[in-house]
């Protein structure tokens, strides 16, 4: 089986880990949290930076940070993971949804502004599978109606909007390291801002409340959301080749382009556009209506010559633990229904091969014109 997805830890990981180990360094006291922290903030250029257990503890981190709650309204995008979602709806925080670009598969930034009402209190931004979403517009919109923004860049390290890093965006950014993502630390995700106030905010919401004077007395409920010294230690040793995955990456991407260009039935990621090159995250495919095939039967058809694939996400509107909530009643967002029912992404990680890119290319030719 070609896996969808294969991480490289072939440079300092070993070493930092056994440092960890041979110091007794494991917990989230260690020195490598620090440093990773510290490495991420300079990376991205942004002021601060938290270290937490995942991505989806960040977006709870930072809903909780922001002080959003019962009655407030965020817009976002349906096409996304369902952590987004789940960390607002966790604080009584309304997702009202956005439906995608068809081009790009991010947000549509062109439709917030009809969302917004006197309840908005921000603007999820969410980069999808490897462009960034259009920043700008949305950030004036922010200013406008003086609304916050939370930016998901889980997807995005190494990306930049018109040449500035994503994660450096609005009030407050977060990042995901799980092992599909160009930094791994196995699981790990951070939150990133520049106001003093909020990063003293986010340090003390992680970390259950703790004071410094009455450690054991709380104010206020928080998280044990510490990330490890030793998943920090791995962070540290993937951030020192962020610039070589990027790389990697783009040649994965532009190496799938040249074989896959022929096939007309499928609909390959954009390349770029004026404000970003593909960073490919993922290599996503979507099957055009005149295949007559859905994701799925893509999927089925190439397990069947051991290639391992992803479908696309299943847009917020459709998830049925909120349908059973009463929520999205009537929801249609056609682009993002259709990008769920015909996309899949295909094996990119970063360890893949060019003999495995041939042979997944080889399948698909075959399975996409049976």
């Amino acid at each position: 089986m070609i896996p969808v997805n294969e991480p490289l830890l072939d440079g300092n990981e070993k070493k930092y880990l056994s440092e960890c180990i041979d110091t007794g360094w494991i917990s989230s006291e260690g020195p490598f949290v620090k440093r990773f922290e510290e490495g991420m903030a300079q990376y991205v250029g942004r002021k601060h930076a938290v270290a937490v257990t995942n991505g989806s503890a960040a977006l709870e981190l930072a809903v909780a940070a922001l002080k959003l709650h019962d009655g407030d309204e965020v817009i976002m995008p349906t096409f996304t993971i369902i952590s987004c979602a789940q960390a607002l709806v966790r604080h009584g925080v309304t997702p009202v949804l956005v439906d995608s670009d068809a081009t790009t598969w991010n947000m549509n930034a062109a439709d917030i502004e009809a969302k917004i009402t006197p309840k908005t209190k921000a603007i999820m931004i969410v980069h999808i599978y490897g462009l960034p979403v259009d920043i700008d517009p949305i950030m004036a919109l922010a200013k406008k109606y003086d609304l916050k923004i939370i930016e998901d860049a889980a997807e995005m390290i190494g990306q930049e909007y018109k040449n500035k890093k994503c994660g450096s965006f609005g009030d407050i950014s977060i990042f995901s390291f799980y092992p599909n993502k160009h930094i791994t630390t196995g699981e790990g995700g951070m939150v990133l801002c520049d106001d003093d106030e909020l990063h003293e905010r986010c340090k003390s919401l992680k970390n259950l409340c703790f004071q410094g004077k009455k450690r054991f007395v709380h104010e206020e409920l928080g998280y044990n959301f510490r990330m490890s010294n030793i998943q920090a230690a791995l962070g540290v040793a993937q951030l020192e080749r962020i610039e070589e995955f990027v790389e990697k990456k783009r040649y994965i991407g532009k190496m799938y382009t040249d074989l896959l260009s022929d096939i007309d039935a499928i609909q390959l990621p954009l390349e770029k556009t004026d404000y970003s090159n593909n960073i490919y995250w993922v290599f996503g495919i979507l099957i055009k209506e005149e295949c007559n095939k859905t994701a799925e039967d893509i999927m089925m058809a190439l397990k069947e010559y051991t290639i391992g694939t992803r479908p696309f996400f299943c847009p917020m509107h459709k998830q049925p633990v909120f349908k059973n909530m009463g929520m999205f009643v009537e929801e249609q967002h056609p682009i993002a229904e259709n990008l769920y029912e015909k996309g899949l992404y295909i094996p990119s990680g970063m360890a893949i091969t060019e003999e495995q890119m041939a042979k997944v290319s080889e399948s698909l030719h075959k399975v996409v014109f049976v």
